[in-house]
């Protein structure tokens, strides 16, 4: 895949996985074909929306954490999906107003929706670049993104409810060292991945109906999800469960969230 190419259409018969999340954290860009997948997974699970949210809620407390107490300004994110507010560019341009954002997907689904992904502050930079996760050279090498940030300063690199989308096939462990590696020292790395160790009964269901979607669900353990870490300093708590990793107030209910999150920075 190019940087820039021609848009596909957008495929309105089979159920989308970035229009599905959008119909678990409630908001309107769905259709039929994914409000029929989406029902599905709601039925086999209920958690699901809370499980969605709590992965909104996680990447927004990240965000903020390292805007403000880490100080970092540039922000690229990998696997963007449907805008839904606050966006990242909204959280750390709140703590700065002159940090820099680059979102990343490669479906035309968000592609559609990207003008909302460029609102930025004055001070500030927003950008959106129409690439593949599996392709990590074309990102690091895209005009897109080395105009809007600087490579001599650390980035991070979010990688929130993606990677779960990639198969074996694919080396998704492969692929975060190659963008990691493209990156400056003190760049950070941030995870959030659905996991079969915590998942209900109804999980099967689950897996089958993403298998009838634009992409399969594939579920990892705790150890393949702290391998995408390697050759990080894990920040504490370390990779836990979505609403364990720094929260805001005591978390409630946390056995039923089947995700883990971590943030990882390079030496």
């Amino acid at each position: 895949m190019t940087a820039q190419r021609e848009t596909s259409p957008v495929d309105l018969t089979t159920a989308h996985p970035a229009r599905m999340y959008d119909f678990y954290l409630g908001g309107k860009d769905h259709l039929p074909a994914d409000r029929t997948a989406a029902g599905r997974v709601v039925a086999a699970s209920p958690d699901v929306p809370r499980v969605a949210r709590a992965n909104r809620a996680f990447m927004t407390r990240a965000a903020r954490f390292l805007a403000g107490e880490c100080g970092i300004r540039q922000f690229l994110d990998v696997g963007t999906g449907i805008p839904t507010s606050p966006n990242l560019h909204e959280v750390v341009q709140n703590v700065d107003p002159a940090a820099r954002v680059v979102y990343t997907d490669n479906d035309p689904v968000v592609l559609v929706h990207a003008r909302a992904l460029l609102t930025s502050t004055v001070q500030g930079r927003t950008a959106y670049l129409d690439a593949d996760l599996r392709d990590p050279g074309l990102i690091l090498d895209a005009a897109e993104l080395r105009d809007a940030l600087d490579f001599h300063q650390p980035i991070a690199l979010f990688l929130v409810a993606v990677l779960h989308f990639l198969t074996d096939d694919d080396g998704p462990h492969a692929l975060v060292r190659r963008l990691l590696d493209g990156l400056p020292s003190g760049s950070y790395l941030i995870v959030s991945h659905a996991t079969g160790d915590l998942a209900p009964p109804g999980v099967g269901d689950i897996v089958d109906t993403y298998a009838t979607t634009a992409a399969p669900l594939v579920l990892r353990g705790l150890a393949d999800v702290c391998r995408f870490f390697e050759g990080t300093e894990v920040l504490d708590p370390g990779v836990v469960r979505l609403p364990l990793w720094r929260p805001d107030e005591p978390p409630r209910d946390t056995e039923t969230i089947w995700g883990y999150a971590g943030v990882g920075r390079k030496p």
